[in-house]
Formats: C-alpha cells, sequence, structure tokens
C-alpha cells in the first residue's frame, strides 16, 4: 500500500512539474512576418495585423542584422572577420531560415523580464522545440557572440558571400550596392541576390562602375524577388495541386521551364488513346505543341474546344495550332451568345485522368508570371464526367444550351472529398455561399475579381458573425464594372489590391483548414450563370493548410496601404510592370509608353 501510494505522490509531483514548466507558455500565437532570424512579428492580439507593440526578440540568441551598429560591426570584424556586406548575407539567410520555420506558424511564447527599445523579449516554442535552440544550432544565431561550432556557421558565411546582395529601387528599375546613400533612400527599397534581378534593371551610376563588366552582362538576368513561398506543389492520393508564386516570375516566357507546363508535357506524351482540350484559347508554347504534335503521330486522338466570337476572333492568337492537330473542333461561336465565352482551362487524358484549374494554356500563365491553381485529377470516374461535359461542347452546346449531368459530382478520393461543378447548369455559387455561411473560423478568399452580389453579401454576413475573412483581389479588378471591393471593404473585410505585374488569377477560397474552392469560375454572375466554366470543392485539410499559408505569405507581401487603395496595374507601384512587354492594364500602352511608367 505505502508502495502504491509513493507511486501517486511520485506521478502528482511529476505532472505538477510538467504544468509548471509549461504555464510560462500562454496560448498560441501566429508568426506574421520575420524581420530578421532573432527578431519577428507576432499577432499577440489575434486581430490579424502586426501591431507596433507585438515585435518579439528570441531570448538569449542574437541573430545578425541588416543595419548592425558600429559597435556590433566591429565585434563581427575582430571576432568572424567579417565587413558589413558579410553580416548582411548572414542576415539574409538567417531571415529565410526564420521564414522557413515561423512564418505564419503558430508559436507559444514565454516572455523574460529583459527588455529593450525594440522589441520583447521571449523564448519562443514552434511543435515543441525552443526555436533559440535551432537559430543557434543552424549557425545563423550567436550567443554572447560566439557561433556554434560545428561548421555550419562557416557554411553560411560561405554562402552569403555568393549571394552578391544588391538594392533594388523598383521605382527608378536601378539597383545600387547596399551602402549606396542613393539606393538606401528608398522607403520600399528590396534587397536581392544580383543574379535574381528582374529583366530592365540598370547599374546606380553613382555606386556602380561603368566599366563592370560583370554587371553590365547580367543585368537582363528574369529573376526572384527576395521573399520564399511556401510549398508550390502538394499531392494527396491521387490529386494533386499546382500554383505559382508570381514574384518569382517578372516576366512571361514560352520555355516551358515550369512544373506544370512540364507536367502538361508529359501527360501528353504519355497518352495512349485520347487528349481532349477544352480551353479559353492557346498561345503558342513551343514545347507542347510539338508534344501534341508527336502524339498525333502516334495515333492519339486529339479533340479540342475553344471560345471564339461570331466573327471568327479570338483572344489568344495561335488557336490554329491545336485545330490543325485536332480530328475534331469546335469553337462556341456557333452559341450565337455573344456575351458569353467558352472560359474552361481543362484537359482530359485517356479518358482516366484531367487537368484543370484557373491557367490560361499562354506564356503568362504557364510560366508562372500569373498566380494560378493547377489541380491533376487521376480518377476515372472524374474523368468521365469532365468527358460528358466535354462532348457536350464538341457537338455545339455550349452555356444555357448544355444540360444538367444526370450522374453524381461528388467523389472520394484518399483522404478527400471532390465535388465537381459546370456553369451554367449547376449554379456553382449557391455550393460557395453554403460553404461560407458553414465556415467557423475564416475565410481567405485570393481571387482576380468578385462581382458577384450573392458571394460578396455572404462574405459580409460571415465577417459579421466574427469569422477572418481576408481577401485578396488583382489591381485591375478594381475598377471592373459591378466590382464589390468598395462594398466588402466598407463592411470591414480586410480587402488588399496586389502590387505585382502579373494577374493574381486564381478564383479561390480556402475556408476553415478544411475546403479549397478552385477552378476557372470567377466569383461573378457570368461566371455562375452565363460562361463554361468548371469548379472544384476539396475537402483535404492538408490541400486547405498549404493553400492558408500561401495566402498569408502573399498577404504579408503586400503592403498594408493596398487595404484601402490599389495600385495602377501598369505603374511604377505594381513591380515589374514597367519592364515585362505586357499591356497590364489593357489599353493599348506597354511599359515606358503606358502614363503610369513615365517618370515624373
Amino acid at each position: 500500500m505505502r508502495n502504491n501510494l509513493f507511486t501517486i505522490l511520485l506521478l502528482v509531483l511529476l505532472l505538477a512539474a510538467f504544468i509548471l514548466c509549461i504555464s510560462g507558455y500562454k496560448n498560441k500565437f501566429e508568426v506574421l512576418d520575420v524581420l530578421s532570424s532573432d527578431i519577428i512579428l507576432v499577432d499577440l492580439n489575434h486581430n490579424g495585423v502586426a501591431d507596433n507593440d507585438e515585435t518579439i526578440c528570441v531570448s538569449g540568441v542574437e541573430g545578425f542584422e541588416f543595419e548592425p551598429d558600429m559597435s556590433i560591426l566591429s565585434k563581427y570584424q575582430k571576432l568572424f572577420k567579417l565587413n558589413k556586406n558579410d553580416a548582411v548575407g548572414l542576415w539574409y539567410l538567417g531571415r529565410e531560415f526564420g521564414r522557413k520555420n515561423l512564418l505564419n506558424k503558430k508559436i507559444s511564447l514565454k516572455q523574460v523580464k529583459i527588455k529593450n527599445h525594440k522589441c520583447k523579449e521571449a523564448k519562443i516554442l514552434i511543435d515543441g522545440a525552443d526555436y533559440g535552440d535551432l537559430l543557434f544550432n543552424s549557425g545563423f544565431g550567436l550567443r554572447n557572440f560566439i557561433a556554434e561550432n560545428s561548421g555550419k556557421f562557416g557554411q553560411n558565411l560561405d554562402n552569403a558571400r555568393k549571394l552578391n546582395l544588391v538594392v533594388l529601387n523598383h521605382h527608378s528599375n536601378k539597383y545600387h550596392t547596399l551602402d549606396c546613400e542613393y539606393g538606401n533612400m528608398a522607403h520600399d527599397k528590396i534587397i536581392i541576390p544580383f543574379k535574381q534581378l528582374p529583366k530592365g534593371m540598370s547599374p546606380c551610376h553613382f555606386c556602380h562602375s561603368i566599366k563592370d563588366k560583370k554587371h553590365k552582362s547580367n543585368a537582363n538576368l528574369i529573376s526572384n524577388v527576395t521573399a520564399v513561398s511556401p510549398a508550390l506543389k502538394v499531392h494527396s492520393g491521387n490529386i494533386a495541386i499546382y500554383r505559382f508564386d508570381y514574384t518569382k516570375h517578372l516576366k512571361p516566357n514560352s520555355d516551358c521551364n515550369t512544373d506544370v507546363c512540364r507536367l502538361v508535357v508529359d501527360n501528353i506524351n504519355r497518352a495512349n488513346d485520347s487528349v481532349d482540350i477544352a480551353i479559353y484559347g492557346y498561345d503558342d508554347i513551343p514545347a507542347i505543341s510539338t508534344a501534341l504534335k508527336n502524339a498525333k503521330q502516334r495515333g492519339v486522338r486529339i479533340r479540342y474546344v475553344y471560345d471564339e466570337s461570331s466573327d471568327n476572333k479570338t483572344f489568344y492568337k495561335n488557336n490554329d495550332i491545336i485545330k490543325n492537330l485536332s480530328d475534331v473542333f469546335m469553337g462556341d461561336k456557333h452559341s450565337k451568345e455573344a456575351n458569353k465565352i467558352m472560359h474552361n482551362k481543362f484537359i482530359i487524358f485517356d479518358d482516366k485522368s484531367v487537368i484543370t484549374g484557373s491557367m490560361n494554356f499562354s506564356p503568362s500563365g504557364l510560366s508562372g508570371y500569373d498566380i494560378n491553381d493547377v489541380v491533376v485529377l487521376n480518377s476515372e470516374p472524374i474523368a468521365q464526367l469532365y468527358k460528358e461535359e466535354f462532348e457536350q461542347m464538341l457537338s455545339g452546346k455550349f452555356h444555357n444550351a448544355k444540360f444538367k449531368h444526370n450522374i453524381h459530382n461528388k467523389f472520394i478520393m484518399g483522404n478527400s472529398e471532390i465535388e465537381v461543378y459546370f456553369s451554367p447548369q449547376d449554379k456553382a455559387a449557391n455550393r460557395i455561399i453554403e460553404l461560407i455561411h458553414n465556415s467557423r473560423h475564416y475565410i481567405y478568399v485570393p481571387t482576380f475579381l468578385i462581382t458577384h452580389k450573392g458571394v460578396s453579401d455572404a462574405l459580409i454576413q460571415a465577417q459579421k458573425r466574427g469569422i477572418d475573412v481576408k481577401i485578396i483581389i488583382d489591381a485591375n479588378s478594381v475598377n471592373t464594372r459591378n466590382t464589390k471591393h468598395k462594398i466588402l471593404r466598407d463592411s470591414g473585410i480586410a480587402l488588399k489590391a496586389e502590387n505585382y505585374a502579373g494577374k493574381l488569377h486564381s478564383k479561390s477560397m480556402i475556408i476553415d483548414d478544411e475546403y479549397i474552392i478552385v477552378g476557372s469560375m470567377n466569383f461573378s454572375n457570368s461566371g455562375e450563370n452565363k460562361n463554361d466554366e468548371n469548379m472544384l470543392v476539396i475537402k483535404n485539410n492538408l490541400f486547405a493548410k498549404n493553400y492558408k499559408v500561401f495566402f498569408l505569405y502573399l498577404w504579408r507581401i503586400i503592403p498594408d496601404k493596398y487595404l484601402k487603395s490599389a495600385p495602377r496595374a501598369e505603374s511604377f507601384n505594381s513591380i515589374g510592370s514597367c519592364s515585362d512587354g505586357v499591356d497590364n492594364n489593357f489599353d493599348g500602352k506597354i511599359d515606358i509608353s503606358d502614363d503610369g511608367c513615365k517618370k515624373k
């Protein structure tokens, strides 16, 4: 009996010790931004916005700073033989380490008594691990100016020196050295590796030598801005979802160097019997055109449905490439409904799998210049449903002439529940509104536009009952007829207009870590009631959480000033739009010929 009492007492004491150990970690808080490896912005009041008093420093560990003061810099020089550029390079890589481990994730905090002028110091717990230890062991954190001794610090320093960082001022399209006074005058400057400079950037004559042939020869490289995006490809069973980060592709191209373009080519190359294509239109991507030509030569049946006006005009210029390879083709001009379009973007392979989503088959779509969602469904039943829809259009039935399918539209694929809707016959917006009404926690909406009154009203109602509603729309869409962005903002919903050259072309929602909505259908009356469209509702926790992380990544990189205003789609405020060779706002003027890109 005494032994039993002793055992119980010991267990009680251990439990009490455990509770005392973790009692300092209060609740869970979302990391909104990572300023450096050891300084983060945390949503302490759960309002989704980084407030002035929500800056947290990691207790007991120092990261490298972008602008170290002279006393710290002298210690770097003495202890590690670092110059300022070395320190900035370590700051850059350390920040990416912090973003990878913390950004948009839930953390616990144990605040310590030490305070300084720039932040609150706290111990940070992420997935049960002390982030301070992770930072120190990574070689990006110091303790009392001592680096972790496994050699990682040295590796990090070598990598930092290879970055060749510059300061990019996208308003002037010039890049500067890190210590250039003119570069650092810009309040929204971007620190970026030299090899990632967008095309068309020129060196600042004050800080770069004209004779610097290395810089001059590489000034036209296309690449990325600084932020690291979340996973852009996610698999679950026989479903895969791809999306694009348009901050990484500031000019469209037809090189087929993205995962999605290679995916399309690979599926065409593997087709044995049939390739059925229903897309808004086609602008030549040579690798896809060649794959279709080879498929035709080996006996694969190709059929093509596309958008076409009654006067034979199309939005895309290379439909004839696919038409000439097709056994049968059909444009929707036969519908005699000029105000309606065939807006689908899907392909069926061998009646077994489907690629669908929001992506147009053009250089801007397939290169990642635009943000899009692409879904791969390896399912014969779903392929059969899409085939029925395709054959209706191939027979000349478009828009309201189509019939509603008499087979079910709900499917189980592993851990996913899939619902398939076609416009206009399925009235897909009714399902969107139902999901909005049933939401419990949050609704995040990355979408080209919102003009549908029922959808916007449902979002406003959700916000009023305490649901966290955030929306990002394309910059062009603030001027769209019937746009609801002002009504949504006036209702208290946080809505940002994006500020990059490419389009935010998704037509998506993420709801409660549970559902995602993706497809070709804009949240508009035309999308629901006029055009030929397809939309998926996918219930899958993995997909929803991944998309949430991507949405919050976009939310973070778009300046908060665009919660109240919007940048012109072709202007220095839309990054890359004045040097991409694209008519971003459809006014017939490109780059410097557009008023928004003329220097004042």
